[in-house]
């Protein structure tokens, strides 16, 4: 008989922050006199992201896949680079649960923009907006992202893979009492 594997996986990522860059989170750009410093685009959730379904299929990481000693990344899109990453995930048999999120900096405030940001990675990932989160948080004036010159963000996923019942839709689990 054929098992379930389910996986979790964790992702994360800080870059700082530079005048003259688009703020970018989740592919949604943000407004802000600075924006991410990356051989990407810099979408520091997006990368996040990426490294969580990647580390939760066991296909290695961000870096290994999108290496950024290679020119043919230079200013890539992020969310092209997710939709690359999730069909290797994909293509392994995996299917994603659900996404946990939290993006810490001190300005600019997520809030406003969350429900675009979950939209636009809902789309690319093939799931419910209700199965992902994204939390905004500040760092209180600490270190480098409470100082303003970097943002950071994690990302956690589960990941499965195997039989499920075929009326059940991914991203949404039976309610089992306690």
């Amino acid at each position: 008989m054929d098992q379930r594997i389910i996986r979790v996986g964790l992702g994360s990522d800080t870059h700082r922050l530079v005048p003259g860059r688009p703020f970018l989170l989740g592919g949604v750009e943000l407004p802000s006199d600075r924006g991410e410093w990356g051989h990407s685009d810099g979408d520091v959730l997006t990368h996040a992201v990426i490294d969580a379904i990647l580390g939760a299929a066991g296909l290695g990481d961000i870096g290994a896949l999108f290496p950024p000693s290679e020119a043919a990344w230079k200013d890539a899109d992020s969310i092209e680079l997710l939709r690359i990453a999730f069909g290797l995930v994909k293509e392994a048999g995996w299917q994603l649960i659900n996404l946990d999120c939290v993006v810490t900096c001190e300005s600019p405030k997520i809030l406003p923009y969350r429900d675009r940001i979950q939209s636009s990675l809902a789309q690319v990932l093939e799931i419910p907006g209700m199965a992902i989160f994204v939390k905004g948080k500040t760092n209180e004036g600490l270190g480098a992202v409470g100082t303003g010159q970097a943002v950071e963000a994690l990302a956690v996923c589960l990941l499965e893979k195997g039989p499920r019942e075929p009326d059940r839709p991914i991203g949404m689990r039976k309610q089992t009492p306690f």
